[in-house]
């Protein structure tokens, strides 16, 4: 058992080294490990049943995933995520630039719903400001990623997060409430040390490219708060209980609608915009860099990594590779707080080796459920300690590929 775990921890380890796509590491896992059980006396058709039936658990997850590459390539076109930055500049000159910064990236993750994409947009503005502001960039990228991440944590059109729900059998109504509980605490205590780092950096601050980027945007774009209501809308409804692929439907065609109406788009501009993403056409090349997301295509090798992930994990649980492996750690769990502290470590851990959030969720997911049942302990407190562990932990490790793409599109240096 232990040398199909390494082999799968090799070749996913190896993707993030050679910089290939993690769908060639749970491919070559999964051929390697089917090999194996069949030389073991698996039959082929057992294994593909398995495999199948994990896949398929999974579906409506799938769509949601496609819908939201679609979603945020809507709203830049509509104005939405235009509308976001031009009134977060407003408040990165009116406050403390770091604070403000951190505030304002935590609220566009949510609405955007994608941590790297809030990175690659609003992030790469405010590291660009900030740095001709002459605050240090480790500074500048502490904020931008400490309130990104807040997406893949609690936003309904995350697909970090639907993972999770799916996963662990809850909904977005039970997993935001107990999110709130680690949240908030969060929340406060980062911006209470972001406002004494701001405020070394206080004096002296030119805002004319900040104002530069807005006129850009208001030339390019109808700028409108309205548009905010938008987003607002989809996290309402979801947290009220309406089944998160109904409220980002609901998003995706007001986005439609403003894209076609009020912006002026084409059909054919929007479908294009739809299946091959989003890139913006204003006069100012910094807008145009930022103004990018991929549509459907961007997501397909998402949404493989994710059937690649869960297509393991069924295979290595349908043959007793999981239970071999956590059986005994599992079954001497007498009580919610042993159940919440392995979930922690069992999660975090996956996530450290496997270089990617994907299997740190999954194989949880499908490992602790019937515990948390059995022990009558709230899904929500299962999603939230997923969240708070195997999803969170991912950019601060260098080699996880989330750091890799962050210092990518920053532009930093990774330690090693």
């Amino acid at each position: 058992m232990y040398v199909i775990l390494s082999i799968s921890a090799a070749a996913i380890a190896g993707c993030v080294l050679l910089s290939l796509s993690l769908v060639y590491g749970f491919s070559i896992s999964i051929i390697v490990s089917m090999l194996i059980f069949m030389h073991r006396g698996f039959r082929l058709r057992e294994l593909s049943s398995m495999i199948i039936s994990g896949v398929l658990e999974y579906r409506v997850l799938y769509v949601l995933i496609l819908m939201i590459g679609v979603t945020v390539s809507v709203w830049m076109g509509s104005g939405v995520v235009p509308s976001m930055i031009y009134y977060g500049f407003e408040y990165l000159k009116e406050m403390n630039f770091i604070l403000a910064a951190f505030l304002i990236v935590s609220i566009s993750s949510v609405f955007m719903g994608t941590a790297v994409g809030t990175i690659s947009t609003v992030g790469i503005a405010i590291l660009g400001i900030g740095r001709g502001l002459g605050i240090p960039t480790a500074v500048l990228l502490g904020a931008i990623v400490s309130g990104a991440f807040i997406a893949d944590k609690i936003s309904p059109i995350s697909g970090l997060l639907n993972l999770s729900l799916n996963a662990t059998g809850t909904d977005y109504k039970q997993a935001f409430g107990s999110m709130l509980k680690t949240l908030i605490p969060s929340l406060l205590i980062s911006s209470i040390i972001y406002y004494f780092l701001g405020t070394q950096y206080i004096a002296g601050i030119d805002m004319t490219r900040i104002s530069e980027l807005q006129a850009g945007m208001k030339e390019a774009f109808f700028i409108s708060p309205y548009l905010l209501l938008m987003p607002l809308i989809i996290v309402v409804i979801s947290s009220f209980g309406v089944q998160t692929i109904y409220s980002i439907l609901a998003g995706l065609s007001g986005g439609v609608i403003i894209s076609l109406t009020l912006q002026g788009m084409s059909m054919g501009e929007m479908l294009k915009a739809v299946f091959f993403g989003y890139k913006a056409a204003t006069a100012s090349t910094m807008l145009n860099q930022l103004l990018i997301s991929g549509g459907v295509l961007s997501m397909v090798e998402v949404l493989m990594i994710v059937i690649g992930a869960i297509a393991l994990s069924s295979l290595l649980e349908g043959t007793g590779i999981i239970n071999g492996v956590t059986g005994s750690i599992v079954a001497s769990i007498r009580n919610k707080g042993e159940l919440i502290i392995n979930t922690g470590l069992i999660s975090g851990a996956l996530t450290m080796l496997t270089c990617d959030q994907t299997m740190g969720i999954v194989l949880p997911g499908r490992l602790l459920r019937d515990k948390y049942e059995e022990l009558n302990v709230d899904r929500g407190i299962f999603a939230r300690t997923i969240s708070d562990t195997g999803t969170i932990i991912a950019p601060l490790m260098p080699w996880n590929i989330n750091s890799l793409i962050i210092a990518m599109i920053m532009g930093a240096s990774i330690p090693f």
